[in-house]
């Protein structure tokens, strides 16, 4: 059988669990949506009594948020629910809960799918990756807005702020009319939602509780899409040589996580299996994973080894591996030592 044989074959694989199942989606609804008004309500009530106390509900929230991003998701790609027009209101829904534009991330996660791992059509949906070489190249500046941009504080720190809350406030260049609109409303949304729960809780009370939410999902969410795409033996080929399933199974993880946090995350650690076939329904891709055996040879990383890819922070187009700065700085070292001139014996004579 060709390699094209073997790839349409494994994209075949993935029919039986692309279709949508009321039942499963309309509970995942419930068993998401719901905790997270309750918790926030608990939180409320228990700022009378401790801040103490509120914090692990707020934690706890914020991993509901994360569920509720997954089916935001999952609507984007119109997989939660058979209708279109369902999955087009309940991703504006939890968009607004998520603040989440949905036009806009809809469109700018679409080209992510289609380009991932294309060393030729990266910036649109993506984390700024540079190669070895670009970076090499860079003038000081940019080195410098590179290295601000992959720092583990900036990124888990100010990344959630700035991401969710003033970045996808605006439109992003080329944005067409549907999607501008959509913006628009989902700003007054937000805005809307954000006034009555001052006005029924005081504004102090409002920003105690949606803050900590807002910064803990946002940082969680950003680790997330980081570390499935960001590992030591990833996938990054130019246009030429690049391969959508490669680009799937190899430039994706199989994020391995403890059930509860698994279920909490909405099997998005199966993101090998959602870049095969965006189609599937996040409750269906654990049982296409564990039923392809191809797709069980993707990269597995744990909540310790997920860890270490703090450290990658360039692509060794060379080595088809992420480096870290140190280990750039060492190759540059030792290129420049390799390439020294050795001195001349006349010189050597001379010299003594």
């Amino acid at each position: 059988m060709t390699t094209e044989s073997k790839v349409k074959n494994l994209r075949r694989e993935m029919t039986p669990f692309e279709k949508s199942n009321t039942k499963s989606s309309i509970w995942q609804i419930v068993s998401t949506i719901g905790p997270v008004l309750l918790l926030w309500y608990s939180a409320y009530l228990s700022l009378s009594v401790s801040y103490w106390i509120t914090l692990p509900i707020l934690i706890i929230a914020s991993g509901f948020v994360i569920r509720t991003f997954i089916i935001f998701h999952d609507c984007c790609h119109y997989s939660f629910f058979q209708n279109r027009l369902a999955n087009e209101i309940l991703g504006n829904i939890t968009g607004v809960l998520t603040l989440v534009p949905y036009q806009q991330w809809k469109n700018t996660h679409s080209i992510h799918h289609a380009t991932s791992s294309n060393l030729d059509k990266r910036g649109i949906g993506d984390m700024w990756v540079m190669t070895v070489n670009e970076y090499a190249a860079a003038p000081f500046m940019r080195r410098m807005a590179y290295r601000f941009y992959r720092n583990p504080v900036v990124m888990l720190g100010l990344g959630p702020i700035f991401v969710f809350v003033l970045s996808y406030r605006f439109n992003r260049k080329g944005a067409k009319r549907k999607e501008r609109l959509n913006t628009y409303v989902m700003n007054a949304s937000i805005a809307i939602l954000y006034a009555l729960l001052c006005w029924a809780v005081g504004w102090q009370a409002f920003m105690m509780i949606q803050l900590p939410i807002i910064f803990v999902s946002g940082m969680l969410g950003i680790w997330l899409f980081y570390v499935q795409h960001q590992f030591e033996d990833s996938y990054f080929e130019n246009e030429e040589e690049w391969s959508y399933v490669k680009a799937a199974v190899e430039g994706s993880s199989y994020y391995k996580l403890p059930k509860l946090l698994q279920w909490l995350t909405g099997n998005i650690g199966f993101h090998h299996v959602h870049h095969l076939s965006p189609k599937v329904p996040n409750y269906n891709l654990e049982k296409a994973h564990n039923s392809t055996p191809p797709l069980q040879k993707a990269t597995t990383i744990t909540l310790l080894t997920s860890l270490v890819s703090l450290k990658f922070r360039l692509w060794d187009e060379q080595n088809k591996a992420f480096i870290s700065f140190k280990q750039f700085k060492s190759s540059i070292q030792k290129a420049k030592h390799e390439t020294k001139p050795m001195p001349s014996p006349r010189a050597s004579i001379q010299g003594e």
